[in-house]
């Protein structure tokens, strides 16, 4: 494998440049680089290198100073947002933001949790690596239900991508056959316990149309020898990949699509380069390349390409075109619509509910299993959505046994409380659900009048808050929980609600704000991530689309991300770019 090219000063004109390193940044790199393309990516943060740079792997709980948890007086004045994030502490914080350094503003009365990794590899190093394809029943769910504009592609146009990028990344599964559900290219699924077996039985008499499946992962369970040739390796199922996987077990920028670009010798990095801002050319109605500013030293640079890939995540992309303006695009660069910076969508997460299993006192599990048990949305047209609202939602799960960590919690002392530390409690099991978030021109990201980070650039100010269909929706998800669990004979079950002490952002699914649409004076974007008005600028990142749907969104990320580098790639082949 090439060594990876990392640059400074560069006054050479680039076939391509990314800026992003994340899930979109590395599949647009992977593309370009492999159809021959000298392709610059532009990173923010810092390096992280592959198995180098992951210093807590492998340590035990114990060997932190605080059990991996975070100093107080550190997470407020570093990580008052960060440390939200179910997946924040002490052996992972180093790939979270410094919100110290990266500060934004929500509307008064509103707020919104926004989640950041700046360094090479972005999120990639830290997602839940949830995979599914979205259906044609999410692709057309706008136009059904007359709720934002309609999507400009279905399931036919972009299922070869979604092959694509599944054979390549490896996602765990089992072929369920449902048509809100497609199948992907699968390895082996990971396995259900017991527990989780009899409730499926259950459901499945019960409830035929909430079928019980095993959640879709990007885990290596039974690597190809394709996998093998990247240097990746079967997951362990140690459930710690927040700290980093030097197995390469589970896809990420630094296992899988970086190295495959730098394999080709066309690619080149600037890391610790934040871009303030796109350079744009009125006389050619083409962007050149970006400004930048070392996230070090606050020295400035440029860097020119033909073609600009903005990969940078849903808000930062939207951010820099906002903070691009020309005396064609005053409100925005490629904002001819005006409505970049609108039609902000998360994932509502905010409804579930649990209880206890009775029997199976002699079954235990293996493993640390990095995903689990998932009820797919079953409203997931409009004959079949519930009262007073629209859209549906999924419901993740899992059944476990009480351990050490919950009983260490109760009162006790003595050789008996000593015994029941090492004693496995009751079995449980819990559903969570996962809801669509309509599409509303009023949740918006904008530039704030007067407040600028470190850098000099304009925060972003946001607000976003659930509707009045959110909250129906979730009461919904916890009574027909609530409602499920009790049929299948779970004892000691309740259910519940967040959504008036839950913001959005949390779920780390956050789209829209330039989304792709067929009307230019709609959208921001064509059917494959090209702006309407500037011929080679792309955006393929979350801001890109137009509903929020209720899978999580990552693959559907790359899917599109791979398409648009393919077209974009012909296009400048036959000179029409």
């Amino acid at each position: 494998m090439s060594e990876y090219r990392y640059i400074n000063e560069s006054k050479e004109t680039f076939d391509v440049l990314i800026v992003g390193s994340g899930v979109t940044g590395g599949w647009a790199a992977k593309e370009f680089c492999e159809r021959g393309y000298k392709t610059l990516m532009i990173e923010r943060g810092r390096v992280v290198e592959h198995r180098q740079d992951y210093t807590s792997e492998g340590k035990g709980p114990w060997q932190f100073p605080n059990r991996t948890k975070v100093d107080n007086l550190l997470a407020e004045q570093q990580h008052n947002v960060q440390r939200k994030c179910y997946a924040f502490n002490d052996a992972t914080k180093q790939f979270f933001g410094n919100d110290r350094d990266l500060p934004y503003s929500t509307e008064q009365g509103t707020g919104f949790e926004w989640i950041r990794a700046n360094q090479l590899g972005g999120k990639s190093l830290l997602w839940h690596r949830q995979s599914y394809r979205w259906s044609d029943y999410d692709f057309n769910a706008n136009k059904a239900d007359g709720h934002g504009i309609d999507w400009p592609v279905r399931l036919k146009d972009i299922e070869a991508w979604y092959a694509h990028v599944e054979r390549h990344a490896g996602i765990s599964g089992n072929y369920d056959n449902l048509s809100q559900l497609p199948n992907s290219e699968f390895l082996p699924a990971f396995e259900m316990n017991s527990p989780e077996k009899m409730i499926q039985h259950k459901l499945a008499s019960l409830y035929p149309d909430r079928p019980l499946v095993m959640g879709r992962c990007a885990h290596l369970t039974e690597p190809t020898q394709y996998h093998i040739e990247q240097g990746r390796m079967r997951c362990m199922a140690r459930d710690e990949c927040q700290k980093g996987c030097s197995f390469g077990a589970y896809f990420s920028s630094q296992s899988s699509t970086l190295p495959a670009a730098a394999k080709t010798g066309n690619l080149y990095i600037a890391p610790n380069s934040v871009v303030h801002s796109l350079i744009f050319d009125e006389s050619s109605n083409r962007v050149k390349g970006v400004r930048v500013i070392d996230n070090d030293d606050l020295s400035t640079r440029e860097y020119f390409a033909n073609v600009v890939f903005l990969c940078a995540s849903t808000l930062g992309s939207t951010q820099l075109l906002l903070n691009s303006t020309s005396k064609s695009f005053p409100n925005g660069l490629a904002n001819s619509s005006g409505v970049l910076g609108h039609y902000l969508m998360d994932h509502n997460y905010n409804a579930g509910a649990g209880g206890s299993i009775e029997g199976f006192e002699n079954e235990f599990y293996s493993g640390r299993r990095p995903t689990g048990p998932y009820i797919p949305n079953f409203r997931y047209e409009p004959k079949r959505y519930g009262k007073g609202f629209v859209r549906g939602y999924a419901l993740a799960g899992a059944a476990g046994r009480s351990d050490w960590r919950h009983n260490s919690q109760e009162d006790g002392i003595g050789a008996d409380y000593k015994a029941s530390l090492i004693t496995p409690g009751n079995w449980f099991f819990g559903l969570y659900a996962q809801g669509e978030m309509l599409p509303r021109y009023e949740n918006e990201v904008a530039l704030h009048g007067t407040k600028k980070d470190k850098w000099g650039i304009p925060q972003l100010h946001i607000n976003c808050t659930w509707s009045e269909n959110e909250r129906l929706m979730m009461d919904d998800a916890a009574e027909q929980a609530e409602k499920m669990l009790t049929d299948v004979g779970l004892t000691n079950v309740e259910s519940w609600t967040s959504y008036d002490t839950n913001h959005p952002g949390l779920a780390i699914h956050e789209v829209g704000t330039a989304r792709m649409g067929k009307d230019p004076k709609q959208s921001v974007l064509n059917g494959y991530n090209q702006s309407h008005d500037i011929p080679n600028l792309f955006v393929t990142d979350g801001s890109a689309f137009c509903s929020s749907a209720v899978v999580n969104p990552s693959l559907t990320f790359m899917a599109f991300t791979a398409r648009a580098a393919a077209y974009c790639a012909n296009e400048m082949k036959n000179k029409r770019i």
